[in-house]
C-alpha cells in the first residue's frame, strides 16, 4: 500500500484545491494467500490483494458525503475526495456523523510486526500432511472436506483534516480442520477445530488434527436424547456464538434504533447471574489480529459490559456516545452508515460460585460442542433462540455422542441461569471464554 504520509499529504493538497475544510480517511489492505486440498491433491489456492478507502467529507452546512474507492494515488483520492463533497449535500441532516473526539488521542500499544509470508508450496504441502495424519487416525474417518490454511498481512490506517494520523501493521495464520466418517448402518459424524497465531510457523498444526480427530472419534457411537429439561454446559465457542446473536443487547446503535433487548436506562440492571463478567478487549494478549484503533481512529480498549451479572456499559461509535452522553469505545467502522460491533470477546468469572462442577462427576448434563443455524434459529430482538446443535450427553465424565437435537430458550433467561463458569478460558476466534454451565433448558431430540 502506498505509504499513509504520502496519502496524508495528496488528501490535504487535494482538498485545499477543492476548498474542502474537513475531511478524513479510513484505509486498508489486505495480502492474503489460502489453499485447501482433497483426498491427497491441492483443490484451491488463492491469493489476493485487497486495498481500499473510505472517505467522508463534510460542507459548509456540516452535512457528510462518503465515497469508496480502491485508488489511493492523488488523482483517485482528489476524485474521492470531490465525489463526498458532492454527495455531502444530499447527507442526513440529524445526528451526522463527526470526527471521534479521541481520534488523535495518543495511542498505549506497541504495534505487531509483521511475519514473513511462507511459499504457497509449503501451505500445500503442510495441509496435505495435516489431512493425511488426519485420515490416519480412524479408520471411520474417510474424508476432510472443509479444510483451509491460510496467510495475510494487514495494514490500516485513518486520518483526518484535524491531524490525526494513526497508522498499523500485522499478520495473521489459521488453519482449519472439518473431518466426516461414513460407517456401514451409521450416519455420518463429523467435527472440526481451528487455531490460530501470527505465522505460518507458529501454528499449533498437530494441535489441531488431534482436537479434530478426538471430536469426530467421540462422535461414532450415538444415541437418541430424550426431550426434556436439562443443565446444558456451553463450550466456549457455543456461548461466545449465542453473545454474538444477541449483540444488540450492548451495541449503542442497535439501542438508539430501537433494535435492541436493551434501553439507555438499563446500565446498572442485574440482566445476568453474579457469576458472569464479559468485556469487549480488543487488546487482549490472546488476540492474535488486535487492532489498536477503529475506523473512527478511537482507540481501541477493554470495555466492561457485564460485571457479575449487571449490565456495566454499551459498545460505542463516535456518534452513539454523542447521543448518550458517554465515551466512544473504539467498535465503530464507517461507511455510508457508522456500524458498531464487537472486538474481541472476554468471559471470565464473576462472583464466586456456591458450587462447583465439573463433568468428571455431573450427571446427565447436555455438553453442546457446536451451535448451527443460528442465521435462522435466532430471533435477535424477541431474545428467543432453537438451534440444532452438536454435542454430547455426559455421565460421571462418559461421553456419549448425540445423534441430533435442538436447544431452545430464552437469552435473558440463559444469562440468568447460569449456575458456574469454569475457571479454564479457551481461545477462539471471537474471544476468551471458559465453559459456561445453565440449568433447565430444553432439549428436543429426534
Amino acid at each position: 500500500m502506498v505509504k499513509i504520509q504520502d496519502i496524508a499529504s495528496a488528501a490535504k493538497d487535494s482538498a485545499s484545491k477543492l476548498g474542502i475544510k474537513k475531511f478524513d480517511i479510513y484505509g486498508s489492505s489486505v495480502d492474503s494467500t489460502s489453499v485447501q486440498v482433497d483426498q491427497g491433491e491441492p483443490r484451491q489456492v488463492k491469493a489476493s490483494n485487497l486495498s481500499g478507502v473510505t472517505v467522508r467529507v463534510w460542507n459548509e452546512n456540516n452535512t457528510v458525503g462518503v465515497t469508496s474507492t480502491t485508488d489511493v494515488d492523488p488523482k483517485g483520492l482528489e476524485l474521492a475526495l470531490k465525489t463526498a463533497y458532492e454527495a455531502s449535500y444530499f447527507g442526513v441532516k440529524e445526528n451526522v456523523p463527526d470526527f471521534s473526539p479521541e481520534a488523535t488521542a495518543p495511542i498505549v500499544t506497541s504495534p505487531t510486526e509483521k511475519v514473513e509470508q511462507a511459499p504457497v508450496n509449503e501451505l500445500i504441502q503442510s495441509l496435505l500432511l495435516a489431512e493425511k495424519e488426519l485420515m490416519a487416525k480412524h479408520p471411520a474417518i474417510k474424508g476432510v472436506p472443509y479444510n483451509n490454511l491460510s496467510q495475510r498481512d494487514v495494514d490500516r490506517f485513518y486520518l483526518n483534516s484535524d491531524g490525526a494520523l494513526r497508522t498499523e501493521s500485522h499478520s495473521l495464520a489459521s488453519v482449519y480442520l472439518y473431518s466426516k466418517t461414513e460407517e456401514e448402518g451409521k450416519k455420518p459424524r463429523s467435527a472440526g477445530a481451528f487455531r490460530i497465531s501470527h505465522g505460518v510457523k507458529e501454528l499449533d498444526i498437530d494441535g489441531c488434527i488431534q482436537e479434530t480427530a478426538d471430536k469426530t472419534i467421540s462422535h461414532l457411537n450415538y444415541e437418541k436424547v430424550q426431550t426434556g429439561k436439562y443443565t446444558v454446559v456451553f463450550s466456549p465457542e457455543a456461548f461466545l456464538s449465542l453473545l454474538g446473536a444477541f449483540s444488540n443487547l450492548y451495541n449503542a446503535q442497535s439501542i438508539l434504533d430501537k433494535q435492541s433487548l436493551s434501553s439507555p436506562d438499563d446500565i446498572g440492571k442485574q440482566i445476568a447471574s453474579p457469576l458472569l463478567n464479559v468485556c469487549d478487549d480488543a487488546l487482549h494478549p490472546a488476540n492474535v489480529g488486535a487492532e489498536s484503533f477503529d475506523g473512527e481512529g478511537t482507540p481501541t480498549r477493554k470495555v466492561s459490559l457485564i460485571e457479575n451479572g449487571v449490565l456495566q456499559g454499551f459498545l460505542h461509535s463516535a456518534g452513539t456516545a454523542k447521543r448518550m452522553n458517554a465515551q466512544p469505545t473504539g467498535n465503530a467502522s464507517i461507511g455510508a452508515k457508522v456500524s458498531v460491533s464487537p472486538n474481541f470477546y472476554h468471559v471470565y468469572a464473576g462472583a464466586t460460585a456456591q458450587k462447583e462442577y465439573n463433568l468428571e462427576t455431573a450427571e446427565n448434563v447436555i455438553l453442546i460442542d457446536d451451535l448451527q443455524a443460528l442465521h435462522a434459529g435466532v430471533k435477535a430482538l424477541q431474545g428467543s433462540f432453537s438451534l440444532p446443535f452438536d454435542g454430547w450427553k455426559v455421565n460421571k465424565g462418559v461421553k456419549t455422542s448425540i445423534e441430533s437435537a435442538t436447544v431452545a430458550g430464552d437469552f435473558l433467561t440463559v444469562l440468568k441461569s447460569i449456575i458456574f463458569v469454569e475457571k479454564e478460558p479457551e481461545l477462539t476466534p471471537g474471544g476468551v471464554c471458559p465453559r459456561i454451565w445453565v440449568e433447565g433448558l430444553s432439549i428436543t431430540g429426534d
